[in-house]
């Protein structure tokens, strides 16, 4: 076992066992870490990942050491997988290392049926679901509503879910921040994002975003497992998408904004999709808060699909959704900047723009931003695989705060693009394949997106979440496997 990894350009030192660093050179102003086994890192090291790392050590007021994930890939100036704690009072925040999908996330919800309750419905199930719950490209949602209900979303998260009957007192009790950033600001955000949000309130999107039926096939702390309500056999739900055009937009309009005004900063950074603005600047600031509005709209996003949801389940299971017990588990959110207190190199605690760029928030009990139902055991993390392979449940370990700033990995993380990915596997094919061998039933707009999201796309989710358990900032609760996939 050597103690380096060669890299082409890039020569990375192992601190200790899945951890890499790259130490600090030239312009960094702090080293890079990249959390990984060796198998994993080969795979990271095949794009530009090691590359985006590096730069985004240049940015003012990085503080301890720039993260990468296990599941870590290329993205846009700021890595897939990355995390950084970027001081609030004299550093920056970048759109970039928050990336375009803002608020792109993963919920759970419960049920009390089990897998025997399901079999020989699988078909119905999945057609159903796939005509009631809106995907694919371009408008269409479970509520249209005017350019007002767009605000009220931005601005209340979901307060407003809540009053208009999309959602019951508990399922904010049990999402990532109650479901609402009370720093949003719907006039942060321009007109143009709202007419893109409008007609997009309650859909999954595309790409890889889905809905997927599963059941418990593990379970490996009984106790915590207990704790969040699971048990082997179970059937759950999957909800994996974020606040579709209205975030990119919000994202490419403050890019573009941030270019020109803090051309002198971007000047000084070795990428400019890193563009950022000064902390404490009106487009900090006013980003800041655009950001909140879009991560409120996306948990709305995800709340009016489990509300669809229910529905689907009423109507073929032919019981109450209650009666059914489809309670939310937990709501995490991925790609987000948040403010948040940390300590950082010399122990002293500072308040950081946290960026998690694919990447979860994985806070250990006694933190008080953990719900109060999870706060004697430590946050739920839910870490999506593909839809061949398996998800996962974690709960927040008690060294994230002091490895990763709290954070561990968001999902398996791609090894292919996803024109590689319609060159290497045909659609009909993939979902055959599933069908047949594995009692997997996938619907989607076209077989185009279930090559782009075949599971042979992605990095090994089990080793992604092997590390993650071994370093202790995500601990391994328990493991689900795929019954019935819809994607856009």
């Amino acid at each position: 076992m050597s103690d380096t990894f060669d890299a082409g350009d890039v020569t990375l030192h192992r601190v200790k066992e899945h951890v890499w660093e790259i130490p600090r050179t030239g312009d960094m102003r702090v080293p890079a870490r990249v959390l990984a086994s060796e198998p994993l890192l080969e795979e990271i090291a095949e794009d530009k990942t090691l590359e985006q790392l590096q730069n985004t050590t240049h940015l003012p007021g990085i503080r301890k050491y720039a993260v990468c994930m296990p599941d870590g890939h290329q993205g846009y100036g700021f890595p897939v997988g990355g995390v950084a704690g970027i001081d609030a009072e004299d550093g920056c925040i970048s759109p970039g290392a928050v990336g375009y999908d803002i608020n792109c996330g993963v919920r759970m919800v419960r049920t009390n049926l089990t897998y025997d309750d399901l079999q020989g419905r699988e078909a119905e199930l999945v057609e159903a679901l796939f005509a009631n719950v809106p995907s694919g490209l371009g408008g269409g949602g479970i509520h249209e509503g005017a350019v007002a209900d767009v605000e009220a979303i931005l601005e209340r998260g979901l307060a407003w879910a809540l009053e208009e009957g999309y959602a019951v007192p508990d399922d904010l009790e049990h999402c990532e921040d109650e479901g609402h950033r009370p720093e949003a600001d719907a006039s942060a955000v321009s007109q143009k994002a709202k007419d893109r949000g409008k007609n997009q309130v309650g859909s999954l999107g595309s790409g890889n975003h889905f809905l997927e039926v599963q059941r418990v096939a593990e379970v490996f702390r009984e106790d915590v497992a207990a704790d969040f309500g699971l048990a082997e056999d179970q059937v759950v739900v999957l909800i994996h998408c974020g606040s579709r055009g209205l975030g990119h937009q919000v994202c490419t309009d403050y890019l573009r904004e941030i270019e020109q005004t803090h051309a002198g900063l971007l000047d000084q950074l070795p990428d400019k999709e890193l563009a950022a603005a000064p902390a404490g600047s009106q487009l900090a600031d006013a980003y800041y808060r655009a950001m909140c509005a879009a991560i409120n709209f996306a948990w709305v996003n995800r709340q009016l699909i489990t509300h669809q949801t229910r529905r689907v389940f009423e109507s073929v299971f032919e019981r109450d959704w209650e009666a059914m017990e489809m309670d939310l588990l937990y709501d995490v959110a991925h790609n987000i900047a948040k403010k948040e207190v940390h300590a950082v190199e010399d122990g002293a605690e500072r308040e950081l723009f946290v960026h998690r760029k694919g990447a979860t928030r994985a806070f250990p009990a006694g933190r008080e931003e953990v719900p109060p139902a999870y706060r004697d055991v430590g946050q739920p993390i839910i870490i999506p695989g593909s839809m061949g392979t398996g998800s996962y449940v974690l709960r927040g370990g008690d060294r994230s705060l002091a490895e990763t700033f709290g954070s561990t990995a968001h999902g398996a993380g791609r090894l292919m693009s996803r024109t590689q990915a319609k060159q290497e596997f045909w659609g009909e094919d993939v979902q055959d394949d599933l069908r047949e061998q594995q009692q997997v039933y996938v619907k989607a707009q076209s077989g185009a997106t279930v090559a782009e999201e075949a599971p042979g796309v992605y990095k090994d989710v089990d080793e992604v979440v092997r590390v993650s358990d071994a370093l202790g900032i995500g601990d391994t609760v328990a493991k689900t496997l795929p019954v019935c996939n819809i994607k856009g």
